[in-house]
């Protein structure tokens, strides 16, 4: 692959691969930026590897998955919860996370396993397939299914309408 095609190609899926980090990244933009442009640079370092097997979008989603795995693994970010954060009166960052629209949601997210977060974000806000879900985060379509079941169990404790 040229850098050209990878450029074009990054071009359609740099925005679903932001709002699929900074849904992970429970509306943290800064953090959801920081490992957008980590993936980016690995899967461009990784792009003469890439065969074709799967759709380009799912590569770039596992990469992305993968970096968001290890940054959380290197350490658990500084969380700011909903209190502190109105009290503190802080900026959004971006108007892609909605202003706090969504902080609701992003907490749920944040109090749920990380497998029953990338599986609920990548299948609700993405629309992936139970298939693609399954490639991106390299588990069986049984585990896929039961993660999405578990992280919906798990958001309505505690999300309230």
């Amino acid at each position: 692959m040229t850098s050209e095609q990878f450029i074009d190609l990054v071009r359609t899926e740099q925005e679903p691969l932001r709002r699929f980090l900074l849904a992970l990244c429970s509306g943290d933009a800064p953090l959801a930026d920081d490992i957008a442009q980590e993936a980016l640079i690995r899967a461009y370092v990784s792009s003469g590897s890439f065969l074709g097997r799967s759709k380009f979008k799912t590569w770039l989603f596992r990469i992305a998955y993968n970096c968001y795995i290890d940054n959380f693994r290197k350490k658990t970010p500084q969380r700011v919860d909903a209190a502190a954060s109105e009290a503190l009166n802080l900026p959004s960052g971006d108007s892609a996370d909605g202003g706090f629209r969504y902080q609701q949601l992003y907490q749920a997210l944040d109090r749920i396993p990380e497998k029953e977060k990338a599986a609920i974000v990548l299948f609700y806000f993405e629309d992936k397939s139970i298939k693609e879900i399954a490639v991106i985060m390299d588990m069986p379509i049984g585990t896929v299914k039961y993660n999405l079941s578990m992280g919906r169990n798990h958001l309505r404790e505690y999300i309230t309408i």
